[in-house]
């Protein structure tokens, strides 16, 4: 019984270990932009489709995890994702060339791709609606360590032993929790999908049949695109432009996540105090203000203060989609929430295909322009969403 409860406590301390490491595989390649375009000889816009190339397997991977999340056990199919991560992280430390570090993003991507989508869902059939946001925000605080740590982890490895240290890193902490979690004992008792088995593609044209699913994941590929497109620009950015140096830089882009984790601890007021659309407009001219900061800065010293209140702006928007996403199909959570975050994750790639064409021609403002105005917009557009869906008799939990 004791080993059990410890096994139990190990797997859950496991899991935001995946979760974290899951984050910081997201933005690793970010500070070290400039390092690869130097090293295999091409521009910072094709150095940075080890972002774009990871996004797109991430988000379209979704559509196998979300209903295989649902069908085998959520948790069961995270610890598998975070062992298989393994192998795209082991070509990416041996990468002879772009191309081969690119597939490899890719593997990475898609290995991972149900991680953290799976991990909200998960809280979405364990945790009453009441409590989900802070309890989300838990998990929030995991993933945003690793985004923090993840900048600059990977900026001070790459300055010190070169890049390919960073994917070795990931290769110890996916291996280790990824097998925690799935000898944990209590994953025969997860929620699995009961009834007979149905085609793969039906969880996915069931959740797409929700007229309210629908606005969600339209709103949040926008927000993938405007915001976490445009942040994949910002190390090299401040090495470019106020020739920081690469562990400086990742170290100021890590504050994003710092705003991020203000947002987390107070979670739970911010949305008894404003609801969630006024919560949402309130991210979104945040978001507006820091990005439109970042794109006007001539002192590098600006960009702490709006990178800072750029995180705590993204994620106070994207907290509010995110919790609407555990509710938009309650039965078929695990498949709605990989569908969010398959949204997003494709947001993110349309978001640095187009970046990357925009910073080779015309310098990185532009698209930090681009995205404080998008992303103002987007706020109010998802308020005014989330009355009409009020009104005409939806889900109504916080406002």
């Amino acid at each position: 019984m004791t080993r059990s409860i410890a096994m139990r406590r190990a797997s859950t301390a496991a899991l935001y270990v995946v979760i974290f490491s899951s984050s910081a595989m997201m933005r690793i390649c970010d500070p070290m932009l400039t390092v690869l375009a130097h090293e295999f000889g091409v521009t910072t816009g094709q150095a940075a489709q080890t972002v774009s190339a990871f996004a797109i397997a991430y988000g379209f991977l979704q559509f196998f995890f979300g209903p295989a999340g649902d069908r085998w056990g959520k948790r069961r199919v995270i610890a598998c994702g975070a062992l298989a991560t393994v192998v795209g992280n082991t070509l990416a430390a041996s990468a002879p060339n772009l191309f081969v570090l690119i597939v490899a993003r890719m593997l990475s991507g898609a290995a991972g791709a149900g991680i953290i989508a799976l991990t909200l869902a998960w809280v979405g059939d364990t945790v009453a609606y009441e409590n989900r946001q802070a309890v989300l925000a838990r998990f929030l605080s995991a993933s945003l360590a690793g985004l923090i740590a993840g900048q600059l982890i990977s900026g001070l490895l790459t300055e010190q032993f070169g890049w390919r240290a960073v994917f070795v890193l990931l290769i110890v902490l996916f291996g280790v929790s990824g097998l925690l979690v799935l000898l944990d004992p209590a994953l025969k008792g997860d929620l699995r999908a009961t009834g007979p088995s149905r085609r793969h593609l039906q969880p996915i044209v069931d959740v797409l049949r929700i007229a309210w699913a629908r606005r969600i994941l339209m709103i949040v590929s926008v927000e993938g695109a405007f915001a976490l497109g445009a942040i994949a620009f910002l190390p090299a950015y401040l090495v470019s432009e106020f020739k920081l140096g690469i562990s400086g830089a990742a170290g100021i882009v890590g504050l994003y996540g710092v705003g991020g984790l203000a947002y987390a601890a107070s979670a739970r007021w911010l949305v008894r105090r404003f609801g969630e659309a006024r919560l949402a407009v309130l991210g979104g001219g945040a978001l507006a203000v820091a990005w439109m900061a970042l794109a006007l800065a001539h002192h590098w010293w600006l960009v702490i203060p709006a990178c800072t209140l750029a995180g705590m702006g993204f994620y106070s928007l994207h907290g509010v989609l995110q919790t609407n996403a555990t509710q938009m199909a309650p039965a078929m959570r695990g498949t709605a929430v990989c569908l969010f975050a398959s949204a997003l994750f494709l947001g993110v790639f349309a978001g640095v295909a187009v970046d990357s064409l925009v910073v080779d021609r015309f310098g990185f403002r532009p698209v930090f322009a681009a995205s404080a105005i998008g992303l103002g917009l987007l706020g109010c557009v998802f308020a005014a969403a989330i009355g009409h869906h009020r009104r005409s008799g939806g889900f109504a939990p916080l406002d």
